[in-house]
């Protein structure tokens, strides 16, 4: 029995020995599952899509918003006195001509909406695209307010906006009405005297004189319009149920791209028109290369050049190096605390 004990315990000893032998002689062991530095894990090749750019508005079912009218060309306005209206206007209403070179252009309050006001003095100079008349859409309308950064992004898209009420119709298309740009309170001029009737034996010095009524209808008289903030005012199509103070998203086509060559988002570095990505050659090495971006709708990005759509991009993208520190005085750094030394 001790014989046996001691031949186990010899077995044992040769064992440990052994594996000390073998680790201390073999190759350092590798953590498995982790790449070398720098080895691109993933890539892509460019694809062609069409691609556009959306804005995402929070709005309301609003009854009679309020909206602008701007000038279509620069020059002096000249305002139009106008009559209110006894019903529902059918058609366009000039309330305004902008001269310029000889010529005038027309200014309408488009038909289904009533002149609310007078934004500018009559014969200011005015450029184009300046709200100078503020109208009032008999009925239902859909009111986004826009912010500052929103309003720079949606300026020039206003052709294209998809609604959906919530818990409602949608998504529909929505026809935009005047423009987005706050306005002020407008005036409406106070209505011309009527002059006493010729045949009259009263002294005209002191006869009474009947001011000019408005005709009866839905709107006897004009109130000035109120200011606004930057908002956005559409209308829906003929049979789409509204209900006042709905709420509603507005989605604004910002730009559109026909068949554009794209890459994930992921694979770029950089933004705002420039970036680079990391072209992946046939023997597994990098060549970080600039482009110029385009759109970009979160999950891919356009590129307008820098590519011809045969690469392989790694994924993720290249790390753009840090700024170098500046000299203490120069520019990119501050000599000290708030720019103090």
């Amino acid at each position: 029995m001790r014989g046996r004990l001691l031949l186990g315990s010899c077995v044992l000893l040769l064992l440990v020995a052994a594996g000390a032998g073998c680790r201390a002689s073999g190759p350092e062991a590798v953590t498995p599952g982790l790449a070398a530095r720098g080895t691109p894990l993933t890539t892509a090749k460019p694809a062609r899509q069409d691609l556009d750019n959306r804005v995402s508005l929070a709005g309301r079912v609003t009854m009679n918003p309020l909206f602008g009218v701007v000038a279509p060309v620069a020059g002096q306005i000249r305002y139009r006195d106008v009559d209110p209206p006894e019903g529902t206007p059918t058609r366009p209403t000039r309330v305004a001509s902008i001269w310029a070179g000889g010529k005038s252009r027309r200014v309408d309050v488009p038909s289904g909406s009533v002149f609310a006001g007078r934004l500018m003095d009559d014969r200011s100079t005015v450029t184009a695209g300046m709200p100078v008349v503020s109208a009032r859409r008999i009925g239902y309308g859909l009111v986004a307010e826009i912010d500052g950064a929103q309003a720079y992004q949606i300026s020039d898209s206003l052709t294209s906006v998809q609604a959906q009420i919530k818990n409602g119709p949608g998504p529909f298309a929505c026809k935009v009405l005047g423009t987005i740009a706050a306005l002020p309170a407008g005036t409406v001029p106070e209505p011309p005297a009527r002059e006493p009737s010729a045949d009259s034996s009263a002294d005209p010095s002191t006869a009474p004189v009947a001011p000019v009524r408005p005709p009866a209808g839905i709107h006897q008289q004009v109130e000035p319009s109120e200011p606004t903030g930057m908002r956005l005012v559409c209308t829906a199509p003929p049979g789409i149920k509204l209900i006042n103070g709905a709420s509603a998203t507005l989605e604004v086509v910002t730009a559109r791209a026909e068949n554009a060559l794209v890459l994930p988002v992921e694979a770029v570095a950089g933004g705002q028109g420039n970036g680079k990505v990391d072209v992946v050659g046939p023997d597994g090495g990098r060549e970080t290369r600039d482009v110029v971006l385009g759109l970009s709708d979160g999950k891919v990005v356009q590129i307008t050049s820098g590519l011809t759509g045969d690469e392989t991009v790694a994924v993720p993208g290249p790390n753009l190096p840090p700024a170098e520190p500046a000299e203490p005085g120069q520019p990119g750094r501050p000599a000290g605390p708030m720019g103090g030394k």
